[in-house]
């Protein structure tokens, strides 16, 4: 992987801050956005096709492109769009039930805020607090487990997430826990994923835009694999808009001049190999298995499990974890839901005819509605693509 010509308008640490008079790193100067954007607009036109789908997966990222009017700034004929990057989206519901289960049992659920109000087949763990469960928001895996160090009671850590959050709590897991806490895995690893959906005839994939802070664990160098077997060009970007624009005019220039490779256009936080005391720590503890991606697709390889020595802070090893009580009718509306077309990349959120009427964030149908990287609540808030 080579950096060819310099990328205009991109992030710089040559600026001099006018505060302290030293060098600062510069992200959101309208001149040089201004350049990115013309830069891509040439790069689109010399693409030999009507149109160019390039697609990122991370909620971060559209949650910058969005906030910051991005494709209002983009050439006709570039279509950016998201795909599966949204953990919280990406958890099926026979997991949701699980936590659910566990919880109506007696036992103390820990997980992150945005878990809370994701359906499951029938309710979510929001629904069963307020049926008198325990459950806690934590921050962190750590922070979970210091809940179960406080108590004489069994703790729950409902672990959800990409690679970025699979490794910390891989860490706790080797960390010596405390006897009463233990984990139930719905950690996703995002590469089979990218795979699956590049794949997909109707996504119909020009390049992807990969996510800067799972690389910053697994290193670049993951993708290259994934380039090789989908024949398609990947570019590592980070999050204030130059990152992203820059990431993606280097995205355009590969798909321009046929080149399949891996680009690094975050390189002040991703490296070659990535951070390897992580990686080790990750699988050490977790392998992977095949599995459903809500609303997407079943995916060979995509979802983390605990190995089986670590058995004994499992919790589908530890409970009789019973979901078939939650197996009652839901809301119709959820058959109407169509976030797995939107997290494939196949549909817009407004092309939903519940957007922002019967699915808003308050009462949400589908889990693109729910969490703050969700492509819904994300439309919702900010407009995806305005007019500017």
């Amino acid at each position: 992987m080579s950096d060819r010509e310099p990328i205009p308008g991109g992030p710089t640490g040559d600026v001099t801050s006018p505060e302290t008079g030293e060098n600062a790193l510069e992200f959101r100067d309208p001149e040089k956005a201004d350049a990115l954007a013309r830069r891509a607009e040439e790069l689109v036109a010399d693409i030999d096709s009507d149109a160019v789908s390039v697609m990122h997966v991370c909620g971060s990222h559209e949650q910058s492109i969005a906030k910051f009017g991005l494709r209002s700034m983009l050439p006709e004929g570039l279509d950016l769009r998201m795909g599966p990057g949204c953990p919280v989206c990406v958890t099926d519901m026979p997991e949701v039930d699980e936590a659910v289960a566990i919880a109506n049992a007696g036992v103390t659920i820990a997980t992150y805020g945005d878990m809370l109000h994701v359906p499951g087949t029938s309710v979510s763990l929001s629904d069963a607090r307020a049926a008198g469960a325990d459950v806690e928001v934590v921050y962190s895996a750590a922070e979970a487990a210091e809940i179960a160090r406080e108590r004489d009671d069994d703790v729950v850590f409902f672990a959800t997430g990409f690679e970025t959050t699979a490794a910390p709590t891989a860490a706790v897991v080797r960390d010596d826990p405390p006897e009463n806490f233990w984990v139930l895995s719905a950690h996703k690893y995002v590469p089979p994923a990218m795979e699956v959906v590049a794949a997909m005839p109707d996504t119909d994939v020009d390049g992807f835009l990969a996510a800067g802070n799972a690389a910053t664990i697994t290193g670049w160098g993951l993708f290259e694999d994934l380039v090789k077997e989908t024949d398609t060009p990947i570019t590592v970007g980070g999050f204030e808009p130059l990152d992203i624009l820059a990431g993606l005019v280097a995205l355009l220039r590969d798909i321009r001049d046929g080149e399949v490779t891996v680009r690094n256009a975050y390189p002040r936080c991703v490296t070659e190999e990535g951070n390897q005391p992580a990686q080790r720590q990750l699988w050490d503890v977790f392998t992977t298995e095949s599995g459903e991606w809500r609303g997407i697709a079943h995916i060979p390889e995509a979802n983390l499990i605990l190995r089986d020595e670590y058995a004994h802070v499992n919790a589908r090893e530890q409970f009789d974890i019973d979901t078939a009580s939650l197996a009652a009718d839901g809301s119709s509306l959820v058959d109407d839901c169509i976030c797995g077309d939107i997290m494939a990349g196949r549909s817009d959120p407004t092309d939903c005819g519940m957007f922002g009427e019967e699915c808003t964030p308050e009462d949400p149908v589908g889990a693109c509605m729910v969490s703050s990287e969700g492509t819904c609540k994300i439309w919702h808030e900010y407009g995806g693509r305005p007019d500017l």
